[in-house]
């Protein structure tokens, strides 16, 4: 009874883990109330027309649209709330309306090319001047790192579910594979979920970046944060990490 426990363990810990994968999948798919609650990183711009305007010294009119279904980056004008996840992004003018861009395999995160492109030509030239030499404008490296971290999480996805199936059955050779790809997936899962910690937390700069001088500095208004997708993408790893002991166990001792 102790082996089947053992198993039963390992299949209930890559079971969660697999769950929790598939909600990180499906995050700013589309604005129904399950993907709308995930993200990968969400970005608060709501702060910004404030602190634009007071940095040229101009009002902020047109900057912001009301109307949540005009198509994104057609410079229709910044919603207040972005939130990105690993296939497309969602912008909402309040809590909860909103629209989607198109859904594309490896979405790049750019975050500052979202915001601009539904700016006002001439907000965003002011924006190019005021964010320069800041990650969150560093567009190449937040793309180039987010694919990256995406295909580790698709790959630990894949293995996680080969875990899963090869668990079941009472076979060492299938205990092997099942112990062999808990790690593997445990292994990927991690690079991914790091590398978005990484990028997030290097673009959070930007929530405390002096935009302006005047009064003894203005700062920007923009508040970027770390989407509950990267959460799960942790606990979807620690699930993962922990199947693997009695995998492993169940590979090294069962006799059939």
């Amino acid at each position: 009874m102790r082996g089947e426990y053992c198993v039963g363990g390992a299949s209930f810990l890559s079971f969660v883990a697999l769950l929790l994968l598939i909600f990180v999948h499906v995050g700013q798919i589309n604005t129904s109330l399950v993907p709308h609650g995930i993200a990968m990183a969400k970005v608060d711009t709501s702060g910004f027309g404030k602190a634009l305007s007071e940095a040229i010294l101009d009002p902020d009119q047109g900057l912001y649209t009301t109307n949540y279904t005009s198509p994104l980056g057609q410079r229709n004008g910044l919603r207040q709330i972005y939130e990105f996840g690993l296939y497309s992004y969602c912008a909402y003018v309040n809590s909860s309306a909103g629209t989607c861009t198109n859904r594309t395999i490896a979405d790049n995160f750019e975050p500052y090319v979202a915001l601009t492109s539904d700016m006002f030509t001439n907000y965003s030239q002011y924006s190019d001047t005021m964010f320069a030499n800041t990650t969150f404008i560093n567009s190449s490296y937040l793309a180039y790192n987010s694919r990256v971290a995406y295909y580790f999480i698709l790959l630990g996805t894949i293995f996680a579910t080969i875990a899963l199936f090869t668990g079941v059955a009472r076979r060492a050779m299938l205990f092997f594979i099942s112990t062999a790809s808990s790690i593997i997936a445990a292994l990927f899962i991690l690079i991914g979920a790091a590398i978005w910690t990484s990028i997030v937390k290097k673009c959070e700069g930007v929530n405390t970046w002096e935009i302006s001088q005047l009064d003894g500095g203005i700062i920007s208004g923009i508040i970027v944060s770390y989407g509950s997708g990267i959460y799960l993408a942790w606990a979807a790893f620690a699930c993962l990490a922990a199947a693997t002991v009695p995998y492993m166990v169940s590979c090294c001792t069962f006799r059939g």
